[in-house]
């Protein structure tokens, strides 16, 4: 069990919300963000949950993130469309594309929505498995809200993790959901690390001289590496021109760092994908044949010293019924940090058994 006294779910999404609006974010979207940020945490993003309540809180008193936007449809056909996110939290605007996409793919077989003016907006398996519970397929990509990878056999950082995810659904308990940076290891889980005094990997990052960088405190004097080599880099390169160019959205040296500038707007770009089954004339069998295939993935026999076969997805459900019955256990650092930040916006201590330093 990670280090940590549980909290209740509720207790979480309460003061998250209460946070949100002592920085001018209205009562509904508070609430809103809130839910998914500990949705996040439910599900096991932890690097993507609560633990960017800082961060959000940074931008909205900086100004850099709209505490009341105006989400609106930009652009708009049966089958596409562009929100305009005003600059406001990332989960609103990527939640309105979800739910865009998703009724347009009940109506016409598909809906790709993208996103402009967005912000960071958590774990994209927020976007994705929702498609699968009600049956369809999913996807969703992002431009990183930072740019931490250089062009394959560069040194100008160019390039963010670049988000994806798929989500399918699947007879059985849960739907396939797969969601991954395109660099071998996300940027929060390093900040993590750091906040929590830990080492990371070697093959995560290397400094600009070429070799393995592990502390990480010198994150900034590095680069991520990218999943793959110049397979990943070329992935991400064309997440960045699916989320970002196409929506009018950043990329390239037009992305802004969100951790470092808490002023100005960063043109987050995202979209979110829903495909009906239906439309490809197979409705429901379609978790049928998937159930099957995985089974029979799950039935091959492992290799020595590893263990049984897992799609992505496997546990998550069960996992996630469990930390909604008996709480969240949040790591010390991050527990300090909660407390940190609740005395920074006048509210209750979340963990009064805390300390905050």
């Amino acid at each position: 069990m990670p280090d940590g006294t549980a909290i209740a779910p509720e207790a979480l999404r309460t003061f998250v919300a209460d946070a949100l609006q002592a920085r001018g974010v209205p009562f509904g979207d508070a609430q809103n963000v809130a839910a998914l940020m500990v949705e996040a945490d439910i599900y096991g993003y932890g690097t993507h949950g609560v633990f960017r309540l800082r961060q959000y809180l940074a931008r909205l008193g900086g100004g850099g993130c709209n505490p009341t936007p105006n989400i609106t449809v930009a652009q708009e056909t049966p089958a596409t469309a562009v929100i305009d996110g005003d600059d406001g939290l990332g989960h609103l605007a990527m939640s309105a594309a979800r739910d865009l996409a998703m009724e347009k793919a009940r109506a016409v077989g598909i809906g790709w929505v993208g996103v402009r003016r967005g912000n960071h907006a958590g774990p994209l398996a927020l976007y994705v498995r929702p498609q699968a519970e009600a049956g369809m397929l999913g996807m969703a990509a992002a431009v990183g809200s930072a740019n931490h990878v250089p062009p394959y056999g560069g040194t100008d950082l160019l390039i963010g993790t670049n988000p994806i995810a798929f989500s399918a659904p699947a007879k059985g308990a849960d739907p396939f959901v797969f969601d991954m940076a395109t660099t071998v290891a996300a940027m929060g889980k390093i900040k993590t690390m750091l906040q929590q005094g830990q080492p990371m990997p070697e093959g995560w990052m290397v400094g600009r001289d070429g070799k393995p960088l592990t502390d990480p405190a010198l994150k900034s004097e590095g680069f991520l590496l990218p999943i793959g080599g110049p397979k990943g880099f070329g992935l991400s390169v064309a997440i960045g021109l699916l989320a970002g160019v196409l929506n009018g959205a950043a990329f390239g040296s037009d992305v802004v760092d969100f951790t470092k500038d808490t002023t100005s707007s960063t043109n987050t770009g995202q979209f979110v994908v829903a495909l009906n089954p239906a439309a490809f004339g197979m409705g429901d069998d379609f978790a049928d044949v998937a159930a099957r295939i995985f089974a029979e993935m799950r039935a091959s026999s492992p290799l020595p010293g590893h263990d049984p076969v897992r799609l992505p997805g496997d546990g998550k459900t069960a996992a996630a019924e469990t930390r909604r019955e008996n709480g969240l256990n949040l790591n010390l650092a991050l527990r300090r940090d909660l407390n940190l930040l609740a005395a920074d916006c006048g509210l209750p201590l979340p963990f009064a058994d805390t300390e905050t330093g």
